[in-house]
C-alpha cells in the first residue's frame, strides 16, 4: 500500500514563498517512490511580495494558499482542513516563505512565532509518531516546536546558531546529505542553504525523502 505524504507549502518563489526547485524535487522524489501527496498551505496573506527580478518589495498583497496552488497545479488544501490522520508523513520544503509565512523567523530570529495551524499540525504529527522532513531554512520550525531536536541547516551559520539557541542540536552536513533524528522521527537536509544548483540539492532531497518514507 502506497504511503501518503503531506507537503506544507508557503507560497511560490524563493524570496517570499516556497523555493520552487525544492518543492518540485520533493514531489518528484515522492512520485518516483510511489507515494501519494497531499499539498496544503495556510490560507492567509503573505508577509510581503518580492519582485524576484530585482529583489525589491512590491506594493501588493498575495495569498499564501493561492500562490502555493501554482506549484500544486491547483490540487491544494487549506492547512486548517488537514490533520495528521490524513497522511503517513509530513514534509516542509524551504524558501523564505517558510521563514516568513509559516513562521516569522526571518524577521524575529529566536523570538519567532509559528503559524498556529503549523503548530497544530506538527504537534499532531509528532504525537502520532509520524516522520517529519524539514528542508533548507524550515528546520528552524522544528527547532522551535520540537525540544532538543537533531537537525541540519548545512554549514555553521547564523541560522544554525539560532536553532541551537532554541534548543536544537545542529549537525554540519554537505548539501547531498541529510540528518535523521530517529527518536523524534525528524529528517532534515540543507538544500539551498548550501547547494550550488539543482543536481546537488536533488541528492539531499532524495536522501531525505528516502529516510522519511522508511520511518513512516
Amino acid at each position: 500500500m502506497s504511503k501518503k505524504v503531506g507537503i506544507v507549502l508557503a507560497g511560490c518563489g524563493v524570496y517570499d514563498g516556497s523555493e520552487i526547485h525544492e518543492a518540485v524535487l520533493t514531489l518528484l522524489a515522492l512520485d518516483r517512490s510511489g507515494a501519494e501527496v497531499l499539498m496544503c498551505a495556510p490560507n492567509k496573506e503573505q508577509a510581503h511580495v518580492i519582485n524576484h527580478l530585482t529583489g525589491d518589495v512590491m506594493e501588493e498583497s498575495r495569498n499564501t494558499l493561492v500562490e502555493s496552488a501554482r506549484i500544486a497545479r491547483g490540487e491544494i488544501t487549506d492547512i486548517a482542513s488537514v490533520s495528521a490522520t490524513d497522511f503517513d508523513a509530513l514534509i516542509f520544503p524551504g524558501g523564505f516563505g517558510a521563514a516568513k509565512n509559516l513562521c516569522n523567523f526571518a524577521f524575529e530570529g529566536t523570538a519567532m512565532e509559528v503559524d498556529s495551524e503549523v503548530v497544530r499540525l506538527v504537534a499532531e504529527t509528532h504525537a502520532a509518531q509520524k516522520p517529519i522532513g524539514f528542508i533548507c531554512i524550515s528546520p528552524t520550525i522544528a527547532a522551535k516546536l520540537i525540544p532538543g531536536v537533531q537537525l541540519t541547516l548545512g554549514a555553521a551559520c547564523e541560522a544554525s546558531e539560532a536553532a541551537e539557541a532554541m534548543g536544537a542540536r545542529h549537525e554540519v552536513t554537505a548539501v547531498t546529505e541529510c540528518v535523521v533524528d530517529s527518536k523524534n522521527k525528524v529528517v532534515s537536509t540543507s538544500a539551498y542553504m548550501m547547494g550550488p544548483w539543482v543536481a546537488a540539492v536533488a541528492q539531499g532531497i532524495d536522501a531525505l525523502v528516502e529516510e522519511v518514507l522508511s520511518l513512516s
